[in-house]
């Protein structure tokens, strides 16, 4: 599916793009790190021609595309969320578990200032993921909340998983526990569906009610 200007009336379409159309050409991404398992491809139109029945109903201008990127971006909430809960269960388990100076790391103060800090943070995204939901289910979900909800989850999920991976210490980096894997894998879901610094120039045109950008 490509989404392009159509320079009779100057609005983004979408279209369906099948695969061997003359001119399409898509090349896998080689030597990326998050999100090993997702093939991205580098994608390049030359004179590339569809016909008009594959022009995507109700796709007519750029605010049928912001809808799409309503619900992606409530999957980003949702991913970066589970990747926090993910780093979150792991330190918790580990605190639990190691011992330092004749008992388990959770047994000293700063652990556990630093624990409830992260399940704060955990908590707070949760709420807005549910929220998030339940207005998408009343087809309310508009892309000022589905933008803060991406730049509040994606944020604090960076946080969340930088405390965790620290308070593991050397094992932070192994794979054993996982916490390396979800910190790297969500520098993806903090990129993609429009960064932290998009997401704030949608919110902040809302507040302020004047646009930052074109």
């Amino acid at each position: 599916m490509v989404w392009a200007r159509d320079v009779e009336d100057g609005q983004v379409k979408g279209f369906l793009v099948e695969k061997g159309t003359p001119g399409y050409h898509a090349n896998k991404i080689e030597h990326k790190v998050p999100l090993r398992a997702v093939w991205q491809a580098e994608i390049s139109l030359d004179e590339m021609r569809v016909p008009a029945e594959n022009k995507l109903p109700g796709a007519n201008t750029f605010k049928d595309t912001a809808k799409i990127l309503v619900g992606t971006r409530l999957s980003c909430a949702w991913g970066a969320l589970g990747s926090a809960v993910g780093g979150f269960d792991a330190a918790l388990s580990y605190a639990k578990g190691r011992k330092q100076f004749g008992k388990p790391l959770a047994g000293h103060q700063i652990i556990q200032q630093r624990l409830v800090k992260m399940l704060a943070d955990v908590t707070a995204m949760q709420l807005y993921c549910l929220q998030m939901t339940r207005l998408a289910e009343q087809n309310r979900l508009g892309d000022t909340l589905a933008g803060l909800g991406k730049f509040h989850n994606t944020t604090r999920a960076r946080a969340v998983l930088a405390e965790a991976r620290d308070l593991l210490g050397g094992n932070g980096i192994l794979l054993d526990y996982q916490v390396i894997k979800h910190m790297v894998d969500l520098e993806a879901i903090h990129t993609f569906e429009g960064t932290e610094t998009i997401q704030a120039l949608i919110v902040g045109r809302d507040i302020t009610g004047i646009s930052a950008f074109a």
